[in-house]
């Protein structure tokens, strides 16, 4: 059975003639009969009795116009949900963020992107940029943000951020009005740490087996309102970036010297082809980064 001869068979007996099926398709009465004919033949069984203009469904034929309906319905949704695709009408985007991105940068980014495309379903999930490659690799999500000091062989990855690590210390603190902070003094003090696995925290680690010390941690957390409270207060000290601190006073942000750059990168699987729905999410992250947004 074909999809067109359904198509004909379905008509002819919703319209209860060849006549009428040919009109409302527009197409020639004889090619109908033809299609008709051809698929009685095809499952060698009556599905009309035919008298005159008027035809009716034998009982063969009311068990095929069950399938047949259930099977035209579910090629026309078919249809439809691969045109909203390629309009943008429809679709997912599984994008993973780390959280101080996800609550710092993206905001924008993920609203500009909802408004211009409300169909698209978008899931942000929030990890760290180690456990966000193992989600790329394992297909639980589509992309994701990660640092690209060292980017793994088998994701492809597009540069949109360069950000500036920086001492976060409270506005009252010995060093705050210091042009920049040695590591050995950032060391000296008690810390308030992300949980391993996040890029802040590889920082702090990386930065500390350089220096040969071992960090005093007062604090993990990965909840930055608190990690910004702690500190406030006077019970430690961290290092963010810059823009998480920009709009609060009780803090002051600190470079480091020498000055920790990251550069941040939307990643994929190499070889991995993104929906249309991805591949313009990707397009927006990597236009808002050259139009300036850091």
């Amino acid at each position: 059975m074909d999809l067109r001869s359904l198509k004909y068979f379905l008509t002819v007996a919703e319209t209860g003639g060849f006549t009428a099926a040919a009109e409302q398709l527009h197409i020639a009465q004889p090619a109908i009969s033809m299609s008709i004919r051809k698929l009685e033949q095809q499952l060698d069984l009556p599905l009309f009795d035919r008298q005159g203009k008027q035809v009716r469904l034998t009982d063969e034929g009311e068990v095929l116009l069950r399938h047949a309906r259930t099977i035209v319905q579910a090629v026309s949704d078919a249809e439809r949900d691969m045109r909203e695709l390629h309009t943008l009408e429809g679709g997912e985007v599984r994008v993973g963020i780390p959280s101080m991105l996800g609550s710092y940068y993206f905001p924008p980014i993920l609203m500009a992107f909802r408004h211009r495309y409300p169909g698209i379903r978008l899931e942000v999930v929030e990890a760290g940029t180690r456990k966000l490659q193992q989600m790329i690799h394992s297909g639980e999500i589509d992309m994701g943000v990660i640092v690209t000091d060292d980017p793994p062989d088998d994701l492809e990855t597009h540069r949109f951020l360069g950000a500036q690590m920086v001492a976060i210390l409270p506005a009252d603190h010995a060093l705050a009005e210091a042009d920049s902070i040695s590591y050995d003094a950032f060391f000296a003090e008690e810390l308030v740490l992300f949980k391993e696995g996040y890029f802040h925290r590889e920082v702090i680690d990386q930065i500390s087996q350089k220096a040969g010390v071992t960090p005093r941690i007062g604090f993990e957390t990965n909840l930055i309102p608190l990690i910004k409270q702690i500190v406030a207060h006077g019970f430690g000290i961290t290092t963010l970036l810059e823009m998480v601190v920009a709009d609060d006073p009780a803090l002051v942000a600190v470079p480091f010297a020498p000055t920790v750059w990251l550069d941040l990168s939307l990643a994929w699987r190499k070889g991995h082809r993104l929906s249309r729905a991805n591949q313009t999410f990707a397009d927006l992250v990597l236009e808002q980064a050259g139009n300036g947004n850091r």
